[in-house]
């Protein structure tokens, strides 16, 4: 059984993303927050669910949540400013977006930075408190849910430019380090969706497992 919050007696936001580890494509995050006390025992880390499940959960969390809202950082993004600082960044945006402010936010991983949410009124911002835990989308409930939404509306985008360039297989490996994906680069070369930064043609295989 997941838990339902970290915080207790604040509005907590859970963040993760989609897509670090892969050679083509934006990187997705997504923020959630759920009621207090909220309880659905289908949830878990979006790794462990089938695509079906996930999109069948995905109307669940839209329906059920306070407040959801998905971030989005380019490749050409991520090649300025690394996939950290662009994983992290999705996560801001995604933040940016909730139609309520969380009082608190939990992230998947170990790694963050500050967040100070968009307030005008005020020269002295303070960062809402947040913490990271690590393979935090199978322990808690809204970074489960903010998994899911990340990795299916992710994967809707990837579907979008496989019939772009279907040469690169992206309907299957949605932009990670496949064989078939890394001949096809050999073969074809880039789109304007590969990240440059990346070794596209490397010997091994890039982790796909990342906690960062």
């Amino acid at each position: 059984m997941l838990l339902n919050h970290y915080y207790e007696g604040k509005i907590e936001a859970g963040c993760d993303e989609a897509g670090r580890g892969c050679l083509a494509g934006s990187v997705y995050a997504a923020a959630v927050i759920l009621p207090p006390d909220y309880q659905n025992e289908l949830l878990n880390d979006s790794k462990q669910l089938t695509e079906k499940r996930r999109y069948e959960l995905r109307e669940i969390i839209e329906r059920d949540a306070v407040a959801w809202a998905v971030g989005i950082v380019t490749p050409e993004e991520i090649d300025k400013i690394n996939i950290l600082n662009a994983s992290i960044l999705a996560m801001h945006r995604a933040l940016d977006q909730l139609k309520v402010r969380p009082e608190a936010i939990i992230v998947d991983g170990n790694r963050f930075k500050p967040y100070y949410p968009p307030s005008p009124n005020t020269h002295h911002p303070t960062p809402i408190i947040h913490t990271t835990i690590v393979k935090g989308d199978g322990k808690y409930l809204s970074i489960a849910a903010a998994s899911i939404l990340a990795k299916t509306y992710r994967d809707d985008y990837m579907n979008g430019l496989a019939k772009e360039y279907p040469q690169y297989d992206w309907l299957s490996n949605k932009g990670y380090p496949t064989k078939k994906h890394r001949e096809a680069i050999k073969q074809y070369g880039i789109t304007p969706y590969h990240r440059k930064s990346y070794n596209l043609l490397g010997d091994g295989q890039l982790s796909l497992d990342f906690d960062f």
